[in-house]
């Protein structure tokens, strides 16, 4: 490994080190956001430069900016800049309000109001939660803000942890406003503070939008000293901005199209030509973020950067109007390389000179890496494309950890209803869809609303209706499920709904829920009660089964799906409740064994899906490396050969 301050990372087989062949990022990175933060450089560094993953550099230039209020809710890849910021002000001793929101619309105007009062602030999610802050997000635009205020959308084309790659760009061009495009952690450090200053100088919000690759990636950033905040909260009442009525709204969003129109011909946002010294050329690269770091290197590794034209663009909306002049004026061609939608591309009104995504010349879906780039670039340079080496594919689909709850949940829900339809939600118990337990996952808290719509169809459409069984986390039910409920149990929806509480956010990061009461720092806020808030929605069928007890559930399963079918009956809800087992500290192990009396027919691989149950010579083996001891496995032999001891 050489120097990191421009120098190559050779590839791991561990795959801790980012590299795809030759065509690595230049000062980047280690991507690998489980090695330990804050590692420190080589020889010659100075005092404030460490290297850091994207979220935490993205962490870092909120804070060292001055940011008083910092909220999120926890999504891959976004999870890490809130827990970041918290280490960071703790270490500081600051006084920055940080806050775990219930859900991404929550976090988006509790900050916004912090800038309403004149200080700057910054909200943090990934992609789709920002369709669950739009609402917020539209409307701030048109009122704009004092303080600085920074929206972080982190985007995931692929996608490897999301519903959708949708692109946080068009989002930002849908509510008109600018947002800014990093192509390495170092730059979304620097573009956090130029991100602030734009918002104040222009009083609109402004959006920021790393992707995975620049999240999860480590460089060396250069810290500044942290801004000691001169703002005091001040709110100033101003009825025809802040409650504007629809007349008001009419001037607002002209005001707003006057602001977007300054921006677009600020010279300081202006494309970026990276070799200005570059001869006469026809051809021409626009690029963005991440896309752009690998067409740089791609570009120098081919010793092609002084014959073509390479443009980076650090505000993709609204680009820069003397650009959109001149581009197509002074090249034949133009190659646009972005993630994911073509943000870029629709902006450039002369498109017949342009090859992008709208040609189909860009994959219109998936992420831009760097195999896809390379030959698109020696295809547009008229350079023979030579087929590829394309990986060994391997591995196994992602399961539940051994010893998970939600399996055992999921098992007993298949055991006591099989026959039933089951709406699910998002989280890391989403993997039920490997035992058969999930069938449909839309978005956030749509299992219960979607158990009521497949109640309510198959009630007016059909002359008998299956058993339903929802599945929701606990985070989940919190975030948007209560409306749901709410809204099932108004409408005389039936169906059993299992809310499946680890005491956690498991899937991104385990942070804490509402219903923990856990602060982002560790300390103790007010705790949230589960069984409270559901008896709240008018839920008359409420019990809290542990998982683990197998047969027990079951039993519960069935006497809740008989209350569903009941005249006097309605929606029944269980609370399945054991802790991550991530998270559990003392728990009762078992030495788990498979006697002789396996037969080899693999029910229990098939059923229960536990990473530590392996086929060997056509009998059953346990993985002791892999099993955590829970017992729960006994259940999923149909002949019992399946023996523990404690």
């Amino acid at each position: 490994m050489q120097d990191l301050s421009g120098a190559r990372m050779s590839p791991c087989k561990k795959n801790q080190f980012f590299a795809m062949e030759s065509y690595t990022l230049t000062s980047l990175f280690i991507c690998d956001p489980n090695l330990p933060s804050f590692l420190k450089l080589m020889k010659g560094q100075t005092k404030k430069e460490n290297i850091l993953m994207g979220n935490e550099a993205i962490a870092h230039g909120l804070v060292d900016n001055g940011c008083t209020v910092i909220t999120s809710y926890p999504g891959t890849p976004a999870s890490e800049i809130l827990s970041a910021a918290t280490k960071y002000t703790k270490e500081n001793k600051l006084n920055v309000h940080l806050e775990w929101s219930i859900n991404e619309k929550s976090a988006f105007e509790v900050a916004l109001s912090n800038s309403y009062a004149g200080c700057r602030s910054a909200v943090a999610m990934k992609q789709v939660g920002l369709n669950v802050a739009s609402d917020p997000l539209m409307s701030a635009a048109y009122t704009g803000v004092v303080g600085g205020f920074l929206i972080i959308s982190a985007d995931d084309p692929g996608p490897y942890s999301s519903q959708t790659e949708q692109d946080s760009r068009f989002m930002a061009m849908f509510a008109r406003i600018p947002v800014f495009d990093p192509p390495s952690p170092r730059e979304a450090y620097e573009m956090v503070k130029t991100g602030l200053e734009l918002s104040e100088h222009y009083s609109i919000p402004v959006m920021l939008r790393p992707t995975t690759r620049i999240c999860h990636a480590r460089q060396n950033v250069t810290l500044r000293e942290i801004l000691k905040p001169e703002w005091k909260a001040e709110f100033l009442k101003d009825p025809s901005r802040w409650a504007a009525t629809p007349r008001f709204r009419y001037k607002l969003h002209k005001e707003l199209n006057r602001k977007l129109n300054a921006i677009s011909q600020e010279k300081k946002y202006q494309p970026v030509l990276h070799n200005s010294t570059v001869k006469a050329s026809k051809l021409c690269i626009i690029s963005s973020g991440i896309a752009y770091s690998y067409v740089l290197d791609m570009l120098n590794d081919l010793k092609l950067l002084d014959r073509i034209a390479l443009y980076k663009i650090p505000i993709p909306y609204p680009l820069f109007s003397g650009f959109l002049n001149s581009v197509t004026k002074n090249y034949e061609k133009i190659l646009v390389v972005e993630e994911t939608y073509p943000v870029i591309e629709l902006q450039i009104p002369d498109r017949r000179t342009l090859y992008g995504r709208l040609n189909g010349y860009v994959p219109r879906e998936g992420e831009i890496t760097p195999d896809v780039i390379y030959p698109i670039i020696l295809k547009f340079l008229d350079i023979p494309v030579k087929p590829p080496k394309m990986p060994k594919q391997g591995g196994h689909r992602p399961s539940l950890c051994p010893g998970c709850p939600h399996r055992a949940s999921y098992f007993a829900i298949r055991k006591a209803l099989p026959d039933a339809l089951y709406p699910g939600d998002i989280g890391c118990y989403t993997l039920g869809i490997n035992m058969g337990g999930v069938d449909t996952c839309l978005c956030m808290g749509a299992s219960i609303n979607q158990a009521a719509g497949f109640y309510h169809s198959f009630k007016t459409n059909c002359t008998e209706i299956p058993p339903i069984v929802a599945s929701i986390g606990d985070s989940t039910f919190i975030h948007s499920g209560i409306p749901a409920l709410m809204n099932s149990v108004y409408n005389s929806a039936r169906f059993v709904l299992v809310i499946l509480d680890n005491n956690t956010t498991a899937m991104t990061g385990n942070q804490p829920t509402a219903a923990t009461g856990l602060l982002p720092d560790g300390s103790s806020g007010n705790c949230m009660n589960l069984e409270k808030m559901i008896e709240g929605c008018s839920i008359k069928f409420l019990k809290v089964v542990d998982p683990y007890d197998v047969q027990r559930f079951i039993s519960v399963l069935k006497d809740a799906y008989a209350f569903t079918r009941a005249e006097e009956g309605g929606i029944a809800v269980i609370i399945a409740r054991h802790p991550c087992i991530m998270n559990v500290k003392e728990q009762k192990r078992y030495a788990v064994t498979i006697s002789q009396e396996c037969t080899g027919c693999q029910s229990c691989i098939k059923d229960f899906e536990c990473p530590a149950l392996v086929l060997e010579n056509e009998c059953v083996t346990i993985d002791q490396k892999l099993c955590n001891g829970c017992g729960v496995c006994i259940h999923a032999c149909p002949i019992e050969a399946i023996k523990i001891e404690r």
